[in-house]
């Protein structure tokens, strides 16, 4: 089950200050001392992210389990290949907050599939599945059709230019999943720069036990 969600219009976001500190008033359980959450847009509505309230809660029961068949489901490293920055919630938190002030050279990305999609998501982010980005998989003009329209990088005759292309911060399941991996890798080998990608390792379990807010995409 999803954390509940509190939404409202984009022409109501001027009462959003207001209404965070009146929520402010009833959190209990906060993300620091300081933070007791943050409001982000997902598909063109506001969005409050905070720490589930209820302190019986336990965690989303399909995260619960510690044992997967490995392959595919194998331990990821600490660092991702090239200098690939590793972060973890307080960073994806502030991506999350910058993207949602208007800051439109990030992206955040869900690689997962469909089914895993359905059982939530990190509101803010959108999803382009780790087999779209790879050239075993899919067809270059398709991936020539994400770089340029989605990331924001430039064909040139011969290269990809990715002076103007986007910080794309990427996650998939925990640390026992390897599809942002993958994702991050095929980037990697056509040439986006590793100062421009992201990898919240953690992923939705690590999201998950920290009882911090989902949804599940339209």
């Amino acid at each position: 089950m999803t954390r509940p969600a509190r939404y409202c219009t984009l022409a109501a976001v001027v009462f959003i200050a207001v209404a965070d500190r009146a929520i402010a008033a009833d959190i209990a359980v906060k993300i620091t001392p300081e933070l007791d959450g943050i409001t982000i847009v997902h598909q063109g509505q506001s969005l409050r992210i905070e720490r589930h309230q209820d302190q019986t809660h336990q965690i989303n029961p399909r995260f619960q389990r510690v044992a997967r068949k490995c392959p595919p489901f194998c331990i990821q490293p600490m660092q991702m290949p090239q200098g690939v920055e590793t972060i973890a919630e307080f960073e994806m938190l502030d991506y999350l907050q910058r993207a949602a002030a208007g800051d439109d050279s990030i992206l955040i990305i869900d690689s997962r599939g469909p089914a895993w999609l359905q059982r939530g998501t990190i509101p803010g982010s959108v999803n382009i599945h780790y087999k779209r980005l790879s050239l075993r998989s899919a067809q270059e003009t398709d991936i020539a059709a994400i770089f340029s329209e989605q990331f924001g990088a430039q064909r040139t005759e011969e290269f990809w230019n990715f002076r103007n292309a986007k910080t794309l911060v990427l996650f998939c399941n925990g640390v026992w999943c390897g599809q942002s991996p993958t994702n991050i890798r095929a980037l990697l080998r056509i040439g986006y720069p590793a100062s421009k990608l992201k990898w919240y390792r953690g992923g939705m379990q690590g999201w998950e036990v920290l009882g911090l807010t989902t949804v599940v995409p339209d």
